[in-house]
């Protein structure tokens, strides 16, 4: 292993940059990240359709997550691969189309993310600040959202680990990612093909296993500033 490090240990980090586009573990970070963050507002929207008394919300949001949530992510990756060039008119980028189809398959699973942070809530919650005069947008958006979304932390961690793994999705695209960096490491090094993938599982687990440690020292920092029941 330590040959492959020393042999291509930069490529595997970074891809061709900076004389060439990025690549590698950079690369599945910034894609993991950049797609749970334009995913979340995705969510956001489809959770607080999901819970809305109003049926003409909650009736398609419902729908189109259980939707998603029910198809493999590799359908939504052909999805965008496909959909997205006739949309647009030209061909769109490996990133692009792997970012796409990471905010729409995210942003389901945020969504019932979300519906659950808001249920958990007391129902009095809701109901004391409609009798202090605030609509329902406004009871939700400044009362009943904010203390979801803080209660939402730990598993906004996870479904970044969760994220983190779903772009290796992307080499089927040819998207350097690890996944395929690796792939391509492999084709060079035929007599240490073992060992290429041993540093890219050895790789995923580090990350994700951190993440999840993370997600469990939070959840567990967030139970003991929340206030007793009675």
């Amino acid at each position: 292993m330590l040959d492959v490090i020393q042999t291509f240990g930069v490529y595997f980090l970074v891809g061709q940059y900076p004389n060439g586009p990025l690549g590698g573990l950079a690369l599945t970070l910034l894609l993991a990240s950049a797609g749970l963050v334009l995913a979340l507002p995705v969510g956001i929207v489809l959770g607080l359709c999901r819970v809305s008394p109003f049926g003409t919300l909650r009736w398609p949001a419902t729908v189109l997550v259980y939707v998603v949530r029910g198809t493999p992510l590799l359908m939504v990756v052909f999805w965008a691969y496909f959909l997205l060039p006739a949309v647009t008119g030209h061909r769109t980028a490996q990133f692009t189309t792997m970012l796409t189809a990471l905010v729409i398959f995210d942003g389901a699973y945020l969504a019932e993310i979300v519906r659950a942070g808001i249920q958990s809530l007391p129902r009095g919650q809701m109901e004391s600040a409609r009798s202090l005069g605030l609509s329902y947008i406004q009871a939700m958006t400044l009362v009943i959202l904010p203390q979801a979304l803080r209660n939402m932390l730990p598993s906004l961690v996870n479904q970044l680990v969760s994220t983190i793994k779903e772009t290796s999705l992307g080499y089927i695209i040819s998207l350097p990612e690890a996944s395929f960096i690796s792939g391509q490491i492999s084709t060079q090094m035929l007599t240490q093909a073992a060992q290429v993938y041993l540093l890219l599982a050895l790789s995923y687990f580090v990350m994700c296993f951190g993440l999840t440690r993370f997600a469990y020292l939070l959840e567990r920092r967030l139970a003991s500033r929340a206030p007793m029941k009675v």
